[in-house]
């Protein structure tokens, strides 16, 4: 999770306090936050043997070949005291050096520069020639040990220091804080001293030392309850708006956008920004040819800060927002109770390459080389209109579009062909129903397991799973009601795309006794780890949620427990002792 105020730091530490012990000693962790790629390292008897992305959390990419060209990872730990194995996280980042003499080689060959360091080490480790990515000069810090208890030290602390022992490149700004004040001024020292620095940072990360109080933390669904990034205060540049523009997006929101005089900040060229809506531009009073403050949310995202109105032009005019489709001329409506304009228009061109586009995209179906560029020529020489046209591609389709080779167009289809077995939850994000996120898919896909059953579940259902409020809920069933999406999940149905998970007669068998029920755990289990716990409860169809809310079914409690047991009792819900928890599943 991200904090961006002291305030929010201090509630940080408070909620770390009520889930210990009262009373208990709490000690930090701050180390600083390379703006870089989370990557994973696998070791087996010392040696490396694997490398991965992050990707969604559960699932990244091996690119083990380009990882083992970068010098700062060991093949070979040091010394002879280790276990057969053991993991190590980090992040791989470019520094500044290797980047600007990366930009310096392509502008004298007359390219184009790249924009940040994080942009080309993203880029670089998906090179297929490893050739190419030790050319690049990437390095990396580490930051996480994971393995046997006995392997372990007692604290975050201490492991930091095993990892240097091993040869682990771990970054020596890394401090050991006693207490919240010394935290917040490491985070101050830092902020200011950010661009002393050889790589880019974008804040703190702040741990809990101890590893027993981080498992009595736990996580949420999201993110862990013993760690929290705090973010730097966004850089911010001037600037002027040559124009306002407006796009469509894949659900037909139609967003104005400042076409800006391109300006640095925060390490990539900045010419565009969103405007959100016009209830936006009007409480801001933006206008063509203003000169604006900007920033980066979270130093990714430009965004207007407000207009320099000293320097504003005399014959300067209020913003008039547009009363047709740019893209295609259809009369745009704004629905009661929205900011946004929309086009109707199903059948929008900017629309239908939008949807396409997030369809393909590598958090849904990731087919291999079909990007926003081959969309916008399919979609334009009418090879496709919906998603489901996708699927009746063939390579001679594509070699008649510029710059696609028969090799190329090959490689498309095979990556076609490997998107049928993606699993369930990447389907129900890709299909782009209105606030369904990657999370809520998977909640979908983990609740229901059929698309045929979640394309027939009614709002209640969809209510009892705690983390779907209503907004999404009437979302969800208006998008399977609608016959356009009928029909094209019948043709996706037809082309043979994973449409159920499968499961084992032994899962079959467990999943029934606890389906569709929610579990809070709060406290410490003699019996089991929270992790653990939570494993057995979602193995047998469950799930966990961090918060005691209406929607949840139990709550399991053990010694210690908190403010999550009185609220449970307040509503009502039924409180488990392990030992009723382990008569209900037999165990």
């Amino acid at each position: 999770a991200n904090t961006y105020n002291e305030n929010e730091f201090r509630d940080f530490d408070r909620r770390v306090r009520e889930g210990l012990q009262p009373g208990a000693a709490v000690e930090y962790v701050a180390e600083l936050k390379i703006d870089g790629l989370a990557i994973s390292l696998l070791y087996e008897n010392g040696l490396f043997v694997r490398g991965a992305t992050r990707g969604d959390g559960t699932q990244g990419d091996d690119i083990t070949p380009n990882l083992r060209t970068i010098r700062a990872i060991p093949l070979r730990v040091r010394g002879t005291h280790f276990p057969q194995q053991f993991e190590v996280r980090g992040e791989v980042y470019l520094p500044r050096k290797a980047f600007e003499r990366i930009n310096a080689e392509r502008l004298e060959a007359g390219e184009e520069p790249f924009m940040n360091p994080r942009n080309v080490a993203a880029g670089t480790l998906k090179i297929q020639d490893p050739r190419e990515v030790a050319k690049r000069g990437l390095s990396m810090f580490c930051y996480g040990l994971y393995g046997d208890d006995a392997f372990l030290a007692p604290t975050h602390y201490e492991n930091m220091k095993k990892l240097e022992r091993l040869g682990f490149p771990v970054n020596p700004h890394y401090a050991l804080c006693p207490d919240i004040q010394s935290v917040l001024d490491y985070v101050a020292e830092w902020e200011e001293r950010r661009d002393t620095l050889g790589y880019d940072i974008d804040g703190i990360v702040v741990k809990v030392n101890s590893l027993q109080q981080q498992a009595v933390l736990g996580a949420t669904a999201k993110s862990p309850r013993w760690a929290i990034a705090y973010k730097f205060k966004a850089m911010q540049a001037e600037t002027v708006i040559r124009d306002i523009t407006w796009q469509v997006g894949r659900t037909g929101i139609v967003t104005p956008v400042a076409e800006l005089a391109p300006v640095w900040l925060a390490g990539t060229r900045v010419a565009r920004a969103t405007l959100h809506n016009m209830d936006e531009i009007r409480r801001k009073d933006i206008r063509k040819n203003d000169h604006v403050l900007i920033e980066k949310g979270g130093d990714i995202i430009p965004k207007v800060v407000r207009v320099i109105l000293e320097k504003r032009a005399a014959d300067s005019w209020p913003v008039q927002p547009p009363e047709q489709c740019p893209s295609c001329g259809t009369p745009l409506i704004q629905p009661e109770h929205e900011a946004a304009l929309r086009c109707p228009n199903y059948n929008c061109p900017e629309q239908i390459i939008h949807r396409i586009e997030h369809f393909v995209d590598r958090k849904a179906m990731d087919i291999t080389g079909f990007g926003l560029a081959l969309v916008e020529a399919l979609v334009k020489n009418d090879a496709i209109k919906n998603v489901a046209d996708i699927y009746t591609l063939k390579a001679e389709d594509l070699e008649k579009l510029e710059r696609m080779g028969r090799k190329s167009a090959d490689n498309v289809i095979n990556g076609i062909n490997d998107s049928k077995t993606r699993p369930l939850f990447r389907l129900i994000y890709a299909l782009g129903i209105p606030y369904v996120g990657i999370t809520a898919a998977r909640m979908l896909a983990q609740t229901f397991h059929d698309m045929d059953t979640l394309s027939r579940a009614d709002e209640n259902q969809l209510l009892a799973i705690d983390g779907i409020g209503e907004k999404m809920a009437d979302s969800i069933v208006r998008f399977f009601k609608d016959h356009r999406n009928k029909t094209i999940l019948e043709r996706l149905k037809s082309y043979g795309l994973l449409w159920r998970e499968e499961k084992t007669d032994e899962t079959e068998e467990k999943s029934a006794r606890l389906s569709g029920k929610t579990f809070v755990l709060t406290g410490t289990l003699p019996g089991f780890t929270r992790s653990e716990a939570q494993k057995i409860i979602e193995q047998h169809g469950g799930r966990v949620t961090g918060s005691v809310s209406a929607k949840t079914d139990f709550v399991l409690a053990g010694e210690k427990a908190g403010s999550k047991l009185t609220k449970a009792r307040k509503l009502n819900i039924p409180v488990l002792t392990e030992e009723q928890f382990r008569q209900m599943l037999e165990l």
